[in-house]
């Protein structure tokens, strides 16, 4: 008999603001550790949280791109545990009135289909510090630069059934929350983190039991997780076993998952609502100046890259989903003109070279003028495709425009039509053996034929001579000899 799995997944965003959700201390990524944590992220005596609005702005910024309820009234209330990284004994949270209530998220799965994966709600929180273990022998150090910073957590319904779909959903919030600025979207500097939890049940029979496997910082971390989970629920289950509601924890560099320790129920928090802080209260007016600040949203993005640039439906949608990636192209194609060639190169030669060097657009030592500039070339026939990549090669590792390098490496192509006309007769006359073979060839074995040709020409021209000229005018001189 087979078996449903079903998931639902939880994700921390952390918020590009430039303080903390209750104070004025810096969010800067890479500073020493415990030199951003002031006296209130530590809830010292005597001290009071502040509400950050740009916070505010940007929960109620992602409840609109989602086409979510907005709460126009959220309280913040106290989940409380004890952690080492939590120097308050307490986190501040929302539960019973989170900022954003019900949306959906639409996602396009590799058969076509589009699905909508329902969102539960997303609330306005607090990070907690950091546990480092790596560096320090059988103790841990604690860094709480992180602690107090906003996150929303976004949590959906178990709307997805296998690990193809959940990393689909995954990508498109990622997509989402870049390109509205809300975070950064930096996954291993840990501004998004999910939480993923499983079950599996047979068909027609109600809910498994489910586990949660937490922090997975990377799509493919997400997809080798549940594969594996889905899997050691299944051969508990066929063993006769039961699953054990747990967390878990996933370690990508072992490809290996181990439990962590039994699930909690809300009630062992014990929340309670914050007394330090009033409920927060919107009114139209803020939430229609968040309104007019949402940018170009992805699927929107891809329909006028498909309409402006006539892409497929495919690269646009590759093209808009990455913020970055979209601003490069449609700088580099309004360079160039030649906006399918520069979706080709970067969506191929550009994207290459990056996920090698494990860069991010951002960092691409390529510019998209030098990108349009290269491009120029290709289309006016004065570099070869082949030679295009040897031009792309040397822009990569030393910088410099296309012009300059084809010039000083000489790689202008041969184009010159005599020129070429003349070498094409001195290579026939001295193959007369593959000429009389050709000619007596089928129609349709003459193509793969034209080799023994294309590599002398290719060669006399020191690989300079343009592909196209030389097939046009080979054929037209064998069409004579027929």
């Amino acid at each position: 008999m087979t078996w449903e799995t079903v998931i639902g997944l939880e994700i921390h965003v952390q918020l590009a603001t430039q303080s903390k959700i209750f104070s004025g201390s810096s969010t800067a990524f890479g500073s020493d550790p415990n030199t951003q944590a002031s006296a209130v992220d530590l809830a010292l005596p005597g001290t009071l949280p502040v509400p950050n609005k740009r916070a505010f702005e940007y929960a109620v910024m992602f409840g609109l791109a989602i086409d979510a309820e907005i709460g126009m009234t959220s309280e913040f209330e106290r989940k409380n545990y004890f952690y080492p990284d939590l120097p308050k004994g307490y986190q501040t949270t929302q539960l019973a009135r989170p900022i954003v209530g019900p949306g959906h998220v639409d996602i396009q799965l590799a058969d076509g289909r589009t699905k909508s994966v329902r969102i539960h709600h997303a609330h306005l929180e607090e990070d907690a510090g950091k546990s480092l273990h790596e560096d320090f022998h059988g103790m841990s150090g604690i860094d709480l630069n992180r602690a107090g910073t906003p996150l929303i957590e976004v949590v959906t319904e178990p709307d997805m059934s296998n690990a193809e779909e959940a990393v689909a959903f995954a990508k498109k919030l990622h997509s989402i929350v870049t390109s509205l600025g809300i975070c950064d979207g930096e996954m291993s500097q840990g501004s998004m983190r999910f939480d993923v939890n499983i079950s599996v049940n047979r068909p027609g029979e109600g809910l498994g039991t489910r586990t949660e496997t937490k922090n997975l910082n990377s799509f493919r971390f997400m997809e080798e997780a549940i594969k594996l989970e889905v899997e050691r629920q299944i051969d508990v289950l066929e063993d006769g076993g039961k699953i054990t509601q747990e967390t878990r924890l996933y370690n990508g560099d072992t490809k290996k998952a181990r439990a962590m320790r039994s699930k909690e129920e809300a009630n062992d928090y014990r929340y309670f609502p914050c007394p330090d802080l009033l409920p927060i209260v919107l009114d139209d007016s803020f939430v229609d100046n968040v309104r007019q600040q949402i940018p170009e949203l992805p699927d929107t993005k891809a329909k006028r890259f498909e309409d402006t640039y006539q892409l497929s439906a495919y690269d646009a949608g590759i093209l808009a989903a990455d913020r970055d990636l979209s601003a490069y192209f449609e700088q580099a194609a309004s360079s160039s003109s030649q906006a399918k060639l520069c979706a080709n190169w970067i969506m191929g030669d550009v994207s290459a070279k990056l996920n090698a060097s494990e860069m991010s657009i951002k960092q691409c030592p390529v510019s998209p003028d030098q990108l349009s500039g290269l491009i120029a070339r290709i289309s006016d026939d004065t570099i070869s495709n082949k030679q295009a990549k040897k031009v792309f090669e040397v822009m990569w590792n030393e910088g410099g425009n296309a012009d300059d390098i084809i010039e000083k490496h000489g790689m202008k192509q041969v184009s010159d039509t005599g020129a070429l006309e003349q070498i094409v007769e001195e290579v026939l006359a001295s193959k007369p053996q593959e000429v009389a073979n050709y000619l007596a060839a089928e129609e349709g074995k003459r193509k793969k034929m034209m080799g023994a040709f294309m590599g002398p020409i290719m060669q006399a021209t020191k690989g300079q001579a343009n592909p196209g000229m030389v097939n046009k005018i080979l054929t037209e001189k064998l069409a004579k000899l027929s």
